[in-house]
């Protein structure tokens, strides 16, 4: 988990200087600076993006070696033997 930095007592004063109780300003800069915190272990790196390219460069040349087969094996059945 990664912190943005974020002032929860700038923030607490500035939400009590606008109306709210000290309680309420203090609990709220409170939850904000938490659902600031950032999960940063799900983001890919670059040495992931570099296989996910490598793995799906190797499929779509799968894929275009079946298509062509597949299509000369229908043109082969379209035209007549003579």
């Amino acid at each position: 988990m990664t912190a943005v930095a974020f002032d929860t007592l700038k923030t607490a004063r500035t939400l009590e200087q606008h109306g709210f109780s000290r309680e309420q300003s203090e609990a709220l800069a409170e939850q904000l600076a938490e659902s600031r915190t950032i999960d940063l272990s799900d983001l890919a790196t670059k040495h992931d993006l570099a296989l996910l390219e490598q793995r799906m460069t190797i499929k779509l040349g799968g894929m275009l070696i079946v298509l062509t087969g597949l299509t000369l094996a229908a043109i082969r059945f379209m035209i007549p033997v003579s």
